[in-house]
């Protein structure tokens, strides 16, 4: 969740606040799913990445990588190529999230859909 390159605090401190650290590295609406593919897939190109993902724009992708890659979760990698070659992979402590990960897939595919659906019936309903 980054906030024009600045955290939102300077001093995280116990109890909560580490969950809130670690909601602002890997926060943001594209982060999860970019850590997701390059778990599962390992490194990708940029192209690959941005197929995988689905409607992000270019723009917003090349963004959180960014954001990704300043927090030390993912290395960037360019092949001095023409035209040039670009890859991302996770870094170990990028790496170390993975059961984070796992857990949250678990927890979507036995949750996250049910509750979007039931979400999505109650617009419909004071829609209508």
């Amino acid at each position: 969740m980054d906030t024009n390159g600045k955290s939102r605090h300077t001093n995280y401190e116990l109890p909560a606040c580490p969950v809130e650290a670690t909601l602002e590295l890997i926060g943001g609406k594209w982060k999860g799913i970019v850590l997701y593919y390059l778990m599962v897939d390992g490194r990708l190109r940029f192209s690959v990445l941005k197929r995988k993902v689905g409607c992000v724009t270019q723009r917003m992708l090349t963004k959180q990588l960014r954001e990704l890659e300043d927090s030390g979760l993912v290395n960037r990698i360019v092949y001095a190529e023409v035209p040039p070659r670009v890859e991302y992979e996770l870094t170990e402590e990028g790496e170390s999230l993975t059961p984070v990960l796992l857990t949250l897939k678990k927890w979507g595919e036995a949750h996250a859909l049910q509750l979007l659906q039931e979400r999505e019936n109650r617009k419909a309903v004071e829609a209508s």
